[in-house]
Parts: C-alpha cells; sequence; structure tokens
C-alpha cells in the first residue's frame, strides 16, 4: 500500500459468515481515495483467505499480532492496526460504520487541535428495532454526548498512553477514559454524522442484557435504571398514573431535546423519540439481569469468555500509572503536529514502539489476579461483529 493520504483507517473485525463481504469491499473501495486501510481480520482461516484476496492491493490485511491475547479480541485488533499505522491521525471504525469523504477530513482537522474525536452515529437504514436504540442516542445526546462505534485518534497519544486496557466489555469507553486519565483533549462534535448500519433484529435482542451491562461503569447512570421497575410498580400500585405519564413525557422530550441539537433532526427521525420510554423500561429490566449475571456468575459472556469489568474509572486508570514519557517513545521523534505526517526519524522506529506487547493488558495494568503486569524494563503507564455500544 503506497497511499499517502496522512491519514490511517483502522478497521478490525472477526466474522463468521461472509454474507456482507461485497457491501464491505465497495465501501473500501471508495474509502481507500481518502485513507490508507488497515483492516486487522480476526476471521476463521477460510474466511481471512477470502478477504485477503479480494482486498489485495486496496488495504493492508493482517491477523491481530499473536503476542495480544484480550478477552475483548476488537482492542487486540485496535492495537494491532495502529502499531501498523504511519500517519499521526487515525481512524478507528467499526465494521458497520460508513465514512463519506467530508466526515473523514472533518475528523481529521479536528485531531489537528484534539487527541481523542468522538463523532456521532446513526443508522441508515432505519428499521423498528433501529429506531428503538437510536431512542438511546438521542437520550444520550439530550445529556451530553452518545458512545460512537469509531473514534479519531493521534497515534503519538495513543503510545504515550501504552494503549489501554482490552479485558473490558466496554473497550469504547475504557478508551475515552485512558486518554483524559492521561491529560489528552477530547472533541466530541455532536454534528459531525457517521453513517452505520443497523445490525438484524436477531442480533439486537441478543445485545440487550450485555449493552445494560455495560453501565456498571456508570454507576449513578446504572443506580437510575435499577430504580425504574421499583418506582414504576410503586406508583401503578397506588394508581398515580398520572406520575408515570408524566415520567414517560419526561423520557420523550429530553429524547426529542437530544435530536434537534447540532442539527440531529437531518438524521434523526421524530419516531425515534417516540421510542424512549419503551428504552428505558427495556433497560430498566436488563439492567437487573445484567446485576444478577455480575453477582451469580461473574460477568456476562463475550466471544467466548466472561467479562467481569465493564470499563475502570478515571481515577483508577490514573492510580496504576506514572507521570511521564512510556519507556520506548522518544518525544523528540515524535508525529509533526501540524501535518499529520510522522518525521524521518520516527520512521525508523519499531512500529509498536510504546504499545502494549504483552496478551494480557497494557503496560500499567492490572491483572485478573490483582499484579501489575509490566513489560521487561518499564515503569506502569497510563469486537464481536456489528456492535452497537
Amino acid at each position: 500500500m503506497d497511499t499517502d493520504t496522512g491519514l490511517d483507517y483502522v478497521l478490525p473485525l472477526r466474522w463468521e459468515e461472509d454474507s456482507c463481504l461485497d457491501e464491505l469491499t465497495a465501501y473500501l473501495r471508495g474509502l481507500a481515495r481518502h485513507a490508507r486501510i488497515i483492516v486487522v481480520d480476526g476471521s476463521p482461516g477460510e474466511l481471512f483467505d477470502r478477504h485477503a484476496r479480494r482486498w489485495r492491493g486496496l488495504a493492508v490485511h493482517l491477523r491481530p499480532d499473536g503476542d495480544l491475547g484480550f478477552a475483548n479480541g476488537k482492542v487486540s485488533g485496535v492495537v494491532t492496526g495502529l502499531r501498523r499505522a504511519t500517519a499521526e491521525h487515525v481512524v478507528i471504525a467499526d465494521d458497520d460504520v460508513r465514512y463519506d469523504a467530508a466526515g473523514l477530513a472533518r475528523v481529521r482537522a479536528l485531531l489537528e487541535e484534539a487527541d481523542l474525536v468522538r463523532p456521532q452515529n446513526h443508522f441508515d437504514p432505519l428499521p423498528w428495532h433501529a429506531r428503538w436504540d437510536t431512542a438511546r442516542t438521542l437520550l444520550n445526546r439530550g445529556l451530553g454526548a452518545d458512545y460512537p462505534g469509531t473514534f479519531g485518534v493521534r497515534r503519538s497519544t495513543f503510545v504515550r498512553m501504552g494503549g489501554y486496557d482490552g479485558n473490558v466489555l466496554f473497550e469504547n469507553l475504557e478508551l475515552i477514559r485512558t486518554v483524559r486519565a492521561c491529560g489528552g483533549r477530547e472533541a466530541r462534535p455532536l454534528g459531525l454524522h457517521v453513517r452505520r448500519l443497523p445490525p438484524e433484529a436477531g442480533r439486537f435482542w441478543s445485545q440487550r442484557v450485555r449493552q445494560a451491562y455495560d453501565d456498571l461503569a456508570q454507576p449513578a447512570r446504572m443506580a437510575f435504571f435499577l430504580a425504574v421497575l421499583p418506582g414504576l410498580a410503586t406508583a401503578l400500585r397506588r394508581r398515580r398514573h398520572r406520575a408515570v405519564l408524566a415520567g414517560a413525557g419526561l423520557a420523550l422530550g429530553l429524547a426529542e431535546a437530544g435530536r434537534r441539537r447540532a442539527g440531529g433532526r437531518r438524521v434523526f427521525p421524530f419516531s425515534a423519540s417516540l421510542f424512549a420510554p419503551v428504552w428505558i423500561l427495556e433497560r430498566a429490566v436488563c439492567s437487573w439481569l445484567a446485576l444478577a449475571a455480575r453477582l451469580t456468575r461473574g460477568g456476562v459472556p463475550y466471544a467466548g469468555r466472561r467479562l467481569r469489568v465493564a470499563a475502570h474509572s478515571v481515577r483508577w486508570i490514573k492510580r496504576h500509572r506514572r507521570p511521564g514519557t512510556d519507556p520506548g517513545t522518544d518525544p523528540d521523534a515524535a508525529p509533526n503536529r501540524g501535518t499529520g505526517r510522522r518525521t524521518d526519524r520516527d520512521d525508523r522506529r519499531s512500529p509498536d514502539a510504546g504499545l502494549p506487547r504483552t496478551g494480557a493488558a497494557p503496560a500499567g495494568t492490572v491483572s485478573s489476579a490483582g499484579r501489575v503486569r509490566l513489560r521487561p524494563g518499564t515503569r506502569p503507564s497510563c469486537a464481536t461483529r456489528r456492535r452497537t455500544a
């Protein structure tokens, strides 16, 4: 791949079947005009070989590095891709994310000043279950910002912080918090709308409890959803129907406020706001199921494993690192901040300098046994297909 666009695009994926191969290949063909593509493919052998044939000359296509054995396989893909990236500005995206040229240009421009860019995903097309799940997006926008399936990141920042912990369920939140813990600057452009393909209905239903488990990383949010069912039961028992209707109206109003922010009406239909009370009720039920999974089963299943931790707090991440530059990172060899390209000196460095090499966690993170895992001579330093976070 000789493409020199100043932007790298890392696509981690693991497929069990290839029904969407033609559509993804067509997307990659258009994308290759604007970014150097790195596909980190954890698919079974036959599918991997088919992908290699289809994407030859179109993308750098490789398997996750063998020294990475994170419980959340998506993080292994991301770290592998960042090891191979040569541009300072990198887009990380799930396999169902579909950028256009303007969106990529906006992310790259924002990375001139920010260390992490957090765009806004929207489903297109919009079957009924996508409208249902869009209510979650609108409520998040009403209260702040949503959690997308794509980020823009500075490679130098990613190297300095030593990657992020891949043994958590909510890996996107872990990345956000790790950047914050390391003093990085985050941009949250609510008007940067990036298309996302909706999952199939069966996949949507299978993710309900797992997505609710993510809220264990946000205690106040989890406490609210756990309180919804008892509060609703009490109101109905006391025949306070107006209070129930008022709560539903408040949810709808908050979702509609989120829909109207930053030009959201262009991509979010009003019908998605109507699903807000239904989504809150669904999340309330699933939150109790998620809590039960944590207490009785030690976590939720994910890609053949069971994950206990949703994501670490910023305080936890800060406590398990020391200030200063990570080993293997020469500040003088860092990429030029204003150009989006790496210096000649930096190109001579190992592509994975500063990134985690162990199969358990990035440098400075804690293992399941409670011991800090370090690379020799270092100091502590700062998913399945179509996952909707």
